[in-house]
């Protein structure tokens, strides 16, 4: 089973000719609300890549709480041990451009009461799949990765938004996922000092004995060892409408077919393809890839090349 500990949002999106500068005011046609927040994205994520999930972490008492959870729901994810709290729920305001790239500020209300006691022993023995971000509180994330070495789960942390990792916390992770610009940035807070992403991922791996993957847009993914080694692999052609929830996707598929089984290198597929497809619809959780779809395009992955 996958147990997701993170943050629960509504996204408000706005569609524009181009993302604001310092000072600017951007015009948009409207907006729509989506359920979001990375908790969220990634447990929808891998339960509709096929994955038993269960999502930990807080929601208000507003009406935005239920646009939160409608999606969660109807993929069958268990919602049983979220938390209910004074704080609003979560809010994320996105604006996205003609070429897909985006903006986004997060109000974090609910999800800043996330703790790590929420968290039930029961869920973490050697059978969980425990995945966590960092838009909750960087200490609860820290305890529950903590407890969870020590009852034998497996551990996945997506360092999304970037920040620095303590360097024992590294080092009790089985997965680390990265975006480039957070692979140099938790690097350079542990003085490995690089402007390429794929040398600091590798240093990552090589210091703290974890493995660790760096998604590289256009350009795939890479996952580095802690013994060395580690592999490559390319990502589908597309023409992106909407980058929102690639990341998450991305993390989500990694997850379910990890969960499931599979190796490595046919999990960084699996990945690739659902955060691919995840670009090819607008908002977040409404571009979240079926099992079916992302098997469907596995065939159109370039190989996956051992580095």
């Amino acid at each position: 089973m996958i147990v997701v500990f993170g943050s629960l949002n509504v996204d408000v999106m706005i569609a524009v000719d181009h993302l604001p500068l310092p000072g600017e005011t951007v015009l948009g046609p409207g907006y729509q609300l989506t359920a979001g927040g990375k908790g969220g994205n990634q447990a929808l994520a891998a339960a509709r890549a096929g994955a038993e999930v269960k999502m930990i972490g807080c929601i208000g008492g507003d009406p935005l709480a239920e646009t939160a959870l409608t999606d969660l729901r109807e993929a069958g994810v268990d919602l049983s041990t979220l938390t209910k709290v004074a704080d609003p729920t979560g809010l994320a305001a996105i604006c996205v451009d003609k070429l897909g790239e985006n903006h986004v500020v997060v109000a974090s209300g609910a999800n800043r009461q996330t703790k790590s006691a929420q968290f039930p022993d029961n869920l973490l023995g050697p059978s969980a799949l425990i995945v966590l971000q960092m838009e909750v509180p960087l200490a609860e994330n820290w305890a529950l990765i903590r407890r969870a070495k020590e009852k034998g789960a497996r551990i996945l942390l997506n360092a999304a938004p970037a920040a620095a990792i303590p360097a024992d916390i590294l080092g009790l992770l089985d997965w680390l996922i990265v975006n480039e610009n957070e692979a140099k940035q938790i690097a350079g807070a542990l003085d490995i000092k690089t402007d390429d992403a794929r040398i600091a991922a590798q240093a990552l791996a090589k210091t703290r004995g974890t493995t660790v993957i760096v998604t590289l847009g256009a350009a795939g993914a890479a996952a580095y060892l802690g013994k060395g080694g580690g592999f490559s692999v390319g990502a589908l052609p597309i023409r992106p409408v909407d980058t929102v929830g690639a990341g998450d996707s991305f993390v989500g598929g990694f997850a379910a077919a990890t969960d499931r089984g599979h190796t490595l290198s046919d999990a960084l597929r699996y990945a690739s393809v659902g955060g691919a497809l995840a670009c090819l619809k607008p908002g977040a959780q409404p571009s979240l890839p079926l099992l079916a779809a992302i098997e469907g395009r596995l065939a159109d992955l370039p190989a996956v090349n051992a580095i």
